[in-house]
């Protein structure tokens, strides 16, 4: 599938986006914690804000990717909708082709018989004929036997 210039420039961005807003949450939780551990404070102070600064970045990763998972949900369900449209056309397109292909061996079948029917009857008509003036020839050729022993 050729991406077009403008989809390109939208991934682009889109990756570009992405990538800051990882670098953001990992670079705020790196400069959290750094903060957390030069800043002058007890051991139980500090561990309960490691434990804050930790639960609110797993917050905002979760919330993060479930916008992701959100978006990539709705991509695959568009990509789903299309592709049945496609085996729907592709279906009704064969079925159509199907058709039409039963149609001409109808027609086709149709007219070998109506042809078969004529040649039949051409034949009978010829052998009646044939068979008349066969007997006619006979006929003659006894009359004009008679004729001359008579």
């Amino acid at each position: 599938m050729k991406i077009g210039k403008g989809e390109n420039e939208m991934n682009n961005s889109s990756d570009y986006t992405k990538g800051f807003i990882i670098g953001a949450l990992i670079g705020g939780a790196a400069g959290a914690i750094t903060a957390l551990l030069l800043a002058p404070k007890s051991g139980a102070e500090l561990r309960k804000d490691i434990a804050d600064t930790s639960t609110e970045f797993y917050g905002k990763a979760s919330d993060y990717f479930k916008t992701v998972e959100g978006k990539v949900e709705g991509y695959v369900n568009e990509g789903k909708i299309k592709a049945q449209t496609i085996i729907d056309s592709a279906r009704k397109q064969a079925e159509d082709i199907m058709s039409n292909a039963n149609n001409l061996m109808s027609e086709a079948k149709s007219k070998a018989i109506n042809a078969k029917d004529s040649v039949s009857g051409t034949i009978d008509n010829l052998r009646d004929a044939a068979k008349a003036g066969a007997d006619a020839f006979k006929a003659e050729m006894r009359s004009t036997k008679a004729d001359l022993n008579g």
